[in-house]
């Protein structure tokens, strides 16, 4: 049976989602069953939009335009400028996507981009971003960031920190979850029956036997050891300087990496405008664009919308197992 249609959250209107919506249908068309939750009246009109009342509607109605599955907003959109007032409908879009994802009527959630400041400033947004959210919505025990193209797939063990805070965060809990979870959701979500893992090291050349820091040996090692002997495919830790040229991707699924540019500039660097935002350990699909609300040209039909279409395709693959 084909999966429900993937819902696709308006994130902040004041930005560029309302164009890149329109723009991902004008691409996908029915490629890609999807319908848009949020206020109708934000988008900019420039392809036309059918209202539709259920979910599966999507399927049907997209031919004729984007499929539109309201939700009331106070107010219209301002392009550049977020309105404190629209703020709470924003959080509830979120809400009301995953309640669609966990009762089988969504099947997953894509998420355009929200502006944190503008929803604690409007309506006390109590969660350091849209991840933290939705994991709390999920009552899920932890989730990770991955970033996936068709040529790379990386995990940070360690996010938005300081670097002079990582390796204090980089402790063998935080490494062995991270490196287990992102492994249950390659079998799961990517279908892989036996996930190859790269691990980078801390340190340039990764340690160097303990010359140019210890955290390889005290940390990483240990760690990777220990998930050996329960039957994972790991190769590390490797230097981070000659883990991401072609011959070496050709030998892992998906790298480990330890701190948050050391994952994100080569798939940045390989492939910046399909560089796709994956949570995993959620028990709902969930991807992103990978980017963020871009106030400083909404509003002027300059948004790039190829992240947004190839989260939508990441969705529905992963939906449909075929990714």
């Amino acid at each position: 049976m084909s999966p429900a249609p993937v819902a696709l959250t308006c994130g902040e209107p004041s930005g560029i989602g309302p164009e890149l919506a329109e723009a991902a249908w004008r691409v996908l068309g029915t490629e890609v069953p999807f319908f848009y939750l949020g206020d109708p009246a934000h988008l900019p009109g420039e392809v036309p939009h059918v209202v539709i009342n259920i979910p599966d509607a999507a399927r049907s109605r997209a031919k004729e335009g984007l499929p539109v599955l309201p939700h009331a907003f106070a107010g219209p959109r301002s392009p550049g400028t977020p309105q404190a007032a629209q703020a709470q409908a924003v959080i509830d879009v979120i809400a009301r996507a995953v309640d669609l994802a966990q009762a089988g009527r969504a099947g997953a959630v894509c998420t355009l981009p929200i502006h944190k400041q503008a929803l604690q400033d409007g309506a006390g947004f109590a969660f350091p971003g849209h991840t933290e959210y939705l994991c709390h919505l999920a009552d899920a025990d932890e989730v990770v960031m991955m970033l996936a193209s068709d040529q790379l797939r990386v995990v940070p063990a360690t996010i938005h920190i300081p670097l002079a805070q990582v390796p204090a965060a980089l402790t063998p809990d935080l490494l062995r979850d991270r490196i287990r979870i992102t492994h249950d959701a390659l079998v799961r979500q990517f279908g892989l029956t036996a996930p190859r893992l790269a691990v980078a090291g801390l340190n340039p050349h990764a340690g160097e036997g303990g010359k140019i820091g210890r955290e390889e040996i005290e940390v990483i090692v240990p760690v990777l050891d220990a998930l050996r002997a329960e039957g994972m495919a790991l190769v590390g830790p490797m230097s981070a300087d000659t883990m991401f040229h072609a011959a070496a991707r050709a030998h892992y699924d998906a790298a480990i990496c330890m701190y948050h540019d050391q994952a994100l500039i080569p798939i940045k660097t390989l492939d910046f405008d399909r560089g796709v935002n994956v949570t995993l350990g959620l028990p709902f699909i969930r991807t992103s664009p990978d980017h963020g609300t871009a106030f400083d040209i909404a509003g002027t039909g300059r948004a790039n919308p190829e992240s947004t279409i190839h989260a939508l395709r990441m969705a529905w693959r992963l939906a449909s197992g075929t990714a």
